[in-house]
């Protein structure tokens, strides 16, 4: 059983009424880009716990968590009470297998991803391993608001650092906004909206697909995929789909 340990906030970063990231200061285990492992608050003899991904990559001297406050969950609004020098349990061995490690090669790697579940993905691109493995990167995020569309110095670093070679394509559901793309990922995928804006195709020769975000994207999205001649990436048989339901 993993073992948990003390962490502390260092630091808070607001971006919408419900949508924060903990900054938080933890002995934990080497862990890679893309893994999560589980905050926790105790309170008396209960341990209230949830998994939470890495945003960070792993050479950060911090760990990050990207949050959204349930209203009436049972930890987010506590964790989004916290503040700095606030304690917290963190586990100290990280899980999941949504890392560069477990792909196959390919050219052109998407990243597809809603709401907080881009955190994984931002780990990996601030890590800089995707970008000596794969020649294209197209990171899409799927929001409802546009304020939602977190995390834009980092994204506009990348942008600035890589150049053509690293695509960014936002999707805003609920209303209009500027550069972002109408409606849902998987809709646009099969309509080949996707790709025209980004000017690569979904190919079975060339791309790797990482998918995460809630349940219903992640399965309507590998459906897509798989009818335009993708298939799932496993262990035992190599392809170009892996993906994480992020709840």
């Amino acid at each position: 059983m993993a073992a948990w340990v003390e962490g502390r906030v260092i630091e808070r970063i607001e971006w919408t009424p419900t949508l924060f990231s903990l900054r938080v200061e933890a002995e934990l285990a080497p862990y890679k880009a893309g893994q999560f492992t589980k905050l926790a608050l105790q309170r008396g003899e209960q341990r209230v716990q949830r998994a939470y991904s890495f945003v960070n990559p792993p050479s950060a001297p911090y760990h990050e968590f990207y949050l959204v406050e349930i209203p009436d969950g049972q930890l987010t609004p506590s964790l989004a009470a916290l503040q700095v020098g606030d304690s917290l349990l963190v586990q100290s061995l990280a899980a999941g297998f949504l890392t560069l490690d477990e792909l196959p090669a390919g050219r052109d790697l998407w990243l597809l991803s809603t709401g907080t579940a881009i955190g994984p993905f931002l780990a990996m691109l601030a890590d800089g391993e995707a970008f000596e493995l794969f020649e294209n990167l197209v990171l899409v995020h799927g929001v409802r608001q546009g304020e939602e569309l977190t995390y834009q110095a980092l994204i506009t670093s990348l942008v600035e650092q890589y150049g053509p070679r690293f695509r960014y394509v936002p999707f805003v559901s609920r209303e209009g906004w500027p550069g972002a793309m109408a409606g849902r990922i998987p809709a646009a995928i099969g309509e080949g909206r996707l790709q025209a804006r980004v000017g690569l195709e979904f190919s079975p020769a060339h791309s790797q697909v990482m998918i995460c975000g809630n349940p219903a994207m992640v399965k309507e999205t590998q459906q897509t995929l798989l009818e335009i001649g993708l298939a799932k990436n496993l262990r035992r048989a190599p392809g170009n789909i892996s993906a994480e339901n992020y709840w």
